[in-house]
């Protein structure tokens, strides 16, 4: 391991910066999460994101490259980051070349969807695959496509934002303006609100907590017809975004990944077969719906994977 390269992920939450060191496919030390709200502006968070990098080179000093995963639009050529997700004072901050001159490291920056996405594709459950979705269900709805064995990121580096796709052009208003977006229906947030209206029709008073998805999950474990009625819904909506995402893409696999996710059978069964009957038999027969393989370390290990590859490095180990 001693000669092998290593790298720094960078995990950018709204809440929590996370930081790890990967080596493969495994993150082998990790930093105390630093605080994002605790920060005025950008350049501050940065300044204690590369001291931070700074303590893990001691550790490590075989890191070679730095990759950050962040929640917003990010330009994945110049590292520009156009906003971030429920953080104020980033727009249009150069995040690459400021950590650069920071740490004398290669940076690359991505949206944190495509770093879980990246990390699936090359060391976790689309491994080998070279064509496939991966999404991760959270707060929000995140996406990452892969065509030819190869990321697709589009004009500006934006593609991807299948929390944005519409399942219904009359649907609730978006953030943009734009109608029925996927993620207005099946976030944490929303799928809770729904299980409460369920309940509440059926004569029941529930909180937004006792509606979770972790705990929706294990009602419909034990048979809870509200609870599996709520999970049906979300697997149809979900499908109604990657059935298209099938006919327009034709992926050989389907990685779901994030919290929402970790309902399990309640929403994959469902789910697969609502794309069963929405698909013509050469689109599904080869397709496989698949969990994620890594958990709340995915940006990590993304982030840090795509930094090696950008600095000219295998990781196809």
């Amino acid at each position: 391991m001693s000669d092998t390269p290593l790298a720094i992920g960078i995990d950018f939450g709204g809440t929590t910066v996370k930081a790890g060191v990967l080596y493969r496919s495994n993150v082998i030390s990790n930093a105390k999460p630093i605080e994002t709200q605790n920060f005025q502006g950008a350049d501050a968070l940065v300044q204690e994101i590369a001291r931070v990098i700074g303590e893990l080179q001691k550790l490590h000093p075989n890191v070679a490259a730095i990759g950050v995963g962040v929640p917003g639009f990010v330009d994945f050529k110049t590292g520009l980051v156009h906003n971030v997700t429920n953080v104020e004072g980033w727009v249009r901050y150069p995040l690459k070349r400021r950590l650069e001159a920071l740490t004398k490291l290669p940076v690359t920056a991505e949206n944190d969807a495509n770093c879980m996405a990246y990390a699936e594709w090359k060391r976790g459950s689309g491994r080998g695959v070279k064509n496939l979705v991966a999404l991760t269900l959270g707060t929000g709805v995140g996406g990452g496509f892969v065509v030819n064995g190869q990321m697709v990121r589009g004009a500006k580096s934006l593609a991807g934002e299948l929390g944005q796709a519409s399942i219904d052009y009359q649907g609730r208003t978006g953030t943009y303006g734009n109608r029925g977006a996927l993620e207005k229906y099946i976030g944490n947030v929303q799928i809770a609100e729904t299980a409460v209206e369920a309940y509440a029709a059926a004569g029941e008073t529930k909180t937004l907590e006792e509606c979770s998805p972790a705990h929706l999950a294990k009602r419909a474990i034990r048979h809870d017809l509200i609870a599996q009625q709520v999970w049906n819904g979300v697997a149809e909506k979900l499908a109604c975004a990657l059935m298209n995402c099938c006919w327009l893409l034709n992926p050989e696999a389907i990685i779901i990944g994030g919290g929402v996710a970790r309902a399990g059978t309640v929403l994959f069964v469902p789910l697969e077969q609502a794309l069963q009957r929405q698909l013509s038999t050469p689109f599904k027969e080869s397709l496989r719906i698949l969990p994620a393989r890594f958990g709340n370390e995915a940006g990590i290990i993304g982030a840090a994977t795509l930094a090696l590859e950008e600095a000219g490095y295998n990781v196809d180990d």
